[in-house]
């Protein structure tokens, strides 16, 4: 094999790269020791922005050419901080299904550590258990099939409302601003019991919370106010607990459950069941949209045929693009590739939702017919999966079919290709979706 197509980490490392890996150990060690303030960080590190790239709806096609090399490949980051980005699917699944050799606490990244910290980011993502046990607890049995059977009339009357409004505007119109932005806004909210006051400031702030094009001052940044405005609903609900969810956990647990640890799983709960499912709506619109055949499916199909459409845009789209940093608790491999303890591991959902070892022919393509072993990796997999998957899942199903049985001639008002991309969010997405009908 030529030199220049051995993968970078089986390279032969010059005087200057191992004086650079030297020097990358001992800035680790320091971090270890005094911690990184990551919040001050304005810029995201090239090498780290290649899991965040799209083409519209696609991973760019590098990522794809890094999982044929090889599947799990360490990033060229300054300093020689270790980050091993994983694309393929089923290296994937193992990363985030071993619940041994990782944890997810960030706190060693930044340098003030404490209790009402940047750092102290909450919810359950950066949380390991037992304390992540123990949180998720509070809140599993209000996600299950079950329960959220219960919420479907609500769910159907909101979208219907904000279909409603959509109509309201005349065409043409922003569907972003009126419907997939609003719809699972209210939905959270209206679960946990928040006020309709609060509901524009997370609208705000959901966006700012993933934009990485400031790098991580400006996205944690948002991340402390969201989090100074859930301390605050949390703190009126200890006083007068509402009939949503934050009220139920108060009367439950109590004293047992702090502020700052109810605050911290309630943000991760908007978060997750916000930004996201206004993605999916979105950018799940307009490929819908790519083919009358599609949209006649989401319209006319049986429940059965909008399970497998919804799966197949899930896949597809894979708008969470990276999965909750992991930092390796003792020295390991993934498929062949070591990792150091304290080594970062990223796994590149929307790469590995792309892998044809898993996905079969032409993972690129959206098919609703497509047949593939395992399930997709949108909601993670794993202890963090995603604890609301079952109601952004119950959220679409009713939307996609509402939405192109009220407005059949629906269609975008611009070509696809002058839609605003983001350009560099942890959660893809389009600024703006102008549509006529």
């Amino acid at each position: 094999m030529p030199a220049n197509d051995v993968p970078p980490r089986r390279r032969r490392r010059g005087p200057r790269a191992a004086i650079g890996t030297v020097l990358g150990r001992l800035a680790q060690r320091r971090i270890r020791a005094k911690g990184l303030d990551v919040a001050s960080l304005t810029f995201l590190p090239e090498a780290a922005r290649l899991p965040l790239l799209r083409t519209g709806t696609d991973p760019v096609p590098e990522l794809a050419e890094l999982r044929a090399r090889c599947p799990v490949e360490r990033l060229d980051l300054p300093f020689g901080f270790a980050v091993h980005l994983v694309t393929g699917y089923d290296q994937a699944r193992t990363v985030l299904a071993d619940r041994s050799s990782y944890s997810n606490d960030i706190r060693h990244l930044f340098g003030d550590a404490g209790p009402g910290s940047t750092a102290d980011v909450g919810g359950l993502g950066f949380t390991d258990p037992p304390l992540h046990t123990r949180l998720r607890k509070l809140v599993a049995p209000e996600f299950t099939r079950q329960r959220l059977a219960g919420l479907e009339p609500a769910v159907e009357a909101t979208v219907a409302h904000r279909l409603d409004e959509l109509a309201a505007a005349g065409s043409p119109a922003d569907l972003a601003e009126l419907v997939s932005w609003r719809v699972p806004m209210d939905v959270i909210c209206d679960l946990l019991g928040l006020d309709d006051a609060d509901h524009e400031a997370f609208l705000r702030l959901g966006t700012q919370r993933f934009d990485a094009t400031g790098g991580m001052s400006a996205a944690l940044g948002a991340v402390s106010e969201q989090k100074r405005i859930l301390l605050d609903v949390v703190a009126r609900q200890r006083s007068a607990p509402g009939t949503g969810l934050i009220g139920r956990i108060i009367q439950a647990e109590g004293d047992a459950v702090s502020d700052d640890e109810l605050a911290g799983l309630v943000d991760g709960i908007v978060t997750g069941g916000y930004e996201t499912t206004a993605s999916s709506i979105s950018l799940g619109t307009a490929v819908l949209l790519r083919d009358p055949a599609h949209a006649a499916l989401a319209r006319d199909g049986s429940p059965a045929d909008v399970d497998r459409l919804v799966e197949e845009l899930l896949r597809y789209l894979s708008v969470v693009q990276v999965a909750f940093p992991r930092f390796a608790t003792r020295d390991l491999e993934v498929a062949g590739c070591p990792v150091r303890e304290g080594d970062a591991v990223a796994v590149s959902l929307s790469g590995a939702d792309r892998d044809p070892a898993w996905a079969g022919a032409d993972p690129d393509r959206f098919d609703p017919a497509r047949t593939a072993t395992g399930s997709h990796l949108a909601f993670g997999h794993g202890v963090h999966r995603c604890v609301g998957a079952e109601l952004a899942r119950m959220e679409l199903r009713i939307l996609f079919p509402a939405l192109f049985r009220r407005f059949p001639d629906l269609a975008l008002a611009v070509p696809e290709e002058q839609l605003r991309w983001r350009e560099l969010s942890f959660v893809h997405g389009v600024e703006e979706l102008p549509v006529r009908f």
